[in-house]
């Protein structure tokens, strides 16, 4: 075998050559793969983020397929505990209901709105008084035990009929929102 051997100046330039490849190599392009290393494992991240989001959307997706089974049901459950226990709708629901019975509603006390910070329930109170037959008066509380709202009453007192059937009914009634 023969041995060659090269110039010393091709000597520099080869080992030049492989110091500059040297440094390219970790100077250069070893920060270049080890960025993208860490960005394809943030796209495997966010990935694995979007597929878990999908499934939970999909989720929340079938829940409302759900629930839109029973429409009625919540609806009665939003008119039982409305949002917002407007005064003004309240008394019309009792001046309704009182005149479907054949009751005279009379009057109806300032209201006593009782928001405690223990519960989300709102409680309003009022004390109510009709005028009607005892017939009448049970139809009246068969009616708010059946209506969707909740009403709870919480005394009663009536005074006997000076003339004929007509009785005087004195009420407290408790109504409940959120």
């Amino acid at each position: 075998m023969n041995n060659i051997r090269l110039p010393a100046s091709y000597q520099i330039i080869v080992v030049s050559c492989l110091l500059f490849a040297l440094v390219m190599v970790f100077g250069v392009l070893w920060p270049k793969y080890t960025d993208l290393s860490f960005l394809q494992k943030t796209i495997k991240g966010k990935k694995a983020e979007l597929a878990e989001e999908e499934q939970y959307f999909a989720k929340l997706s079938q829940t409302e397929e759900d629930l839109s089974q029973y429409k009625a049901n919540l609806a009665k459950i939003d008119s039982a505990l409305p949002n917002d226990p407007s005064l003004a709708s309240l008394f019309n629901f009792l001046q309704q209901v009182s005149s479907q019975t054949g009751l005279v509603l009379k009057g109806i006390s300032p209201p006593l709105v009782d928001t405690s910070e223990t519960s989300s329930l709102k409680e309003i109170h009022l004390n109510l008084q009709l005028t009607g037959s005892y017939s009448s008066f049970k139809s009246f509380v068969a009616s708010l035990e059946k209506s969707a709202r909740l009403v709870e009453i919480e005394n009663i007192s009536f005074t006997s009929p000076k003339e004929g059937d007509v009785f005087t009914f004195n009420l407290r009634i408790q109504v409940f929102g959120y």
